[in-house]
């Protein structure tokens, strides 16, 4: 099956092609000829990616200096995802973190479908967080560069 799905480039002149980058058609950039506009380059996901991870470790350390304990990090179910999960006296928080470039852009940066999936997550992870007599509720953290994150508190109630 292997030696079936190997291919002989021998005879193709691949003069001009830099495979070190999206130079492959259909998925280069918007500005490349022949680029698929839904695809980002794999640089420009990397950075959103390093850029999401580390506003939630700031947020995390926030939480900390505010007297919250950090129970768990990026949990993924089927359900949805929770950036934090977060614990102060018998109050449990699972927290969305977003952050952007500016403080204007934060302002479409969570909506209800969002808030949903972290809603239907946290309402599976439940049982493994939370004891007897806690109450457990939804926050989002938002975060823009240069600016202290703003925590909004208890966001959802079902719907």
């Amino acid at each position: 099956m292997r030696n079936k799905l190997r291919h002989d480039f021998t005879g193709h002149d691949f003069t001009g092609h830099d495979f070190t980058g999206h130079d492959f058609p259909g998925h280069g950039t918007p500005a490349q000829p022949g680029g698929n506009n839904r695809l980002k380059p794999r640089s420009s996901r990397l950075q959103a990616e390093q850029f999401g991870r580390q506003a939630e470790r700031i947020c995390a350390w926030w939480l900390r200096l505010k007297g919250w304990t950090i129970l768990d990090r990026r949990v993924k179910i089927r359900a949805g995802e929770v950036d934090i999960i977060a614990r102060k006296g018998k109050i449990v928080s699972f927290i969305e973190v977003k952050a952007r470039a500016s403080v204007a852009d934060l302002d479409h940066a969570i909506d209800e479908r969002r808030l949903l999936r972290v809603a239907a997550a946290a309402e599976a992870l439940a049982h493994r967080y939370l004891k007897i007599g806690d109450d457990m509720q939804i926050d989002v953290m938002l975060l823009a560069r240069g600016r202290p994150p703003r925590h909004l508190m208890n966001v959802w109630h079902g719907g």
